[in-house]
């Protein structure tokens, strides 16, 4: 996704490359999803996906979209920035027997929005830190849930805000435009809030927060 508040572009085929997409790939064929995902995973199942369909934003490898097929969803669509994450997703999930059920848009979901269906549930495993605008990402995205609405993204906090600084203050060094955002909590919750949902279960960890909304009614939507 392009970041705005930069002098220039992210190449998120470059940051998010082909080498690192194939070792997530070998990791998630090794040990399953990692704990987050694991957890978010979790607690969307709890919810109930049986022929569900799901949007994926920022998919990468498609953990998410291949552990809730199996799970019973009905079908995915996975929109990302990567394109080599795309590819390396799209290739496992025919590998596995899934081409009829997933689909795959590469580019910034906020410009595609509008060329996407909403969904019965939508996700977002740590993607919001990836994107300096969240009042778009987030207000466009669960504008596009029907039911539930799921999210990775890290604590509120100081430590976090310190590790993200320190950690953008290498990528300047280095001249690479991509940063990481700790978007306020108050932010996030409002605007899903605002949306017509819920909060139906949350957990905090060291970095990582995972929580998955409900809708509950209408709510304006508005970005």
């Amino acid at each position: 996704m392009p970041d705005p508040g930069c002098c220039c572009r992210v190449d998120y085929d470059a940051q998010f490359n082909d080498e690192e997409a194939r070792r997530d790939l070998l990791a998630y064929r090794a040990d399953g999803p990692d704990e987050t995902t694991r957890r978010l995973l979790d607690e969307l199942i709890a919810e109930g996906v049986e022929g569900a369909t799901l949007l994926d934003i920022g998919g990468g490898i498609g953990a998410v979209q291949l552990e809730l097929l199996r799970a019973g969803a009905q079908r995915t669509i996975d929109v990302d920035a990567s394109a080599p994450y795309l590819s390396v997703a799209r290739s496992e999930a025919e590998e596995l027997g899934w081409k009829e059920r997933t689909a795959y848009l590469h580019g910034d979901f906020t410009t595609l929005a509008e060329r996407v269906e909403p969904a019965d549930i939508v996700t977002l495993d740590r993607v919001i830190c990836c994107y300096p605008d969240a009042r778009a990402l987030i207000g466009l995205s669960v504008a596009r849930a029907r039911r539930l609405y799921g999210v990775v993204h890290p604590v509120d906090r100081w430590w976090t805000r310190l590790l993200a600084t320190l950690g953008n203050l290498g990528y300047r060094l280095f001249r690479n435009p991509y940063r990481m955002h700790v978007h306020r909590q108050a932010l996030i919750d409002g605007l899903i809030g605002g949306a017509g949902f819920e909060l139906a279960s949350a957990h905090a960890g060291w970095f990582w927060r995972t929580a998955v909304y409900r809708r509950t009614g209408g709510g304006s939507g508005a970005v």
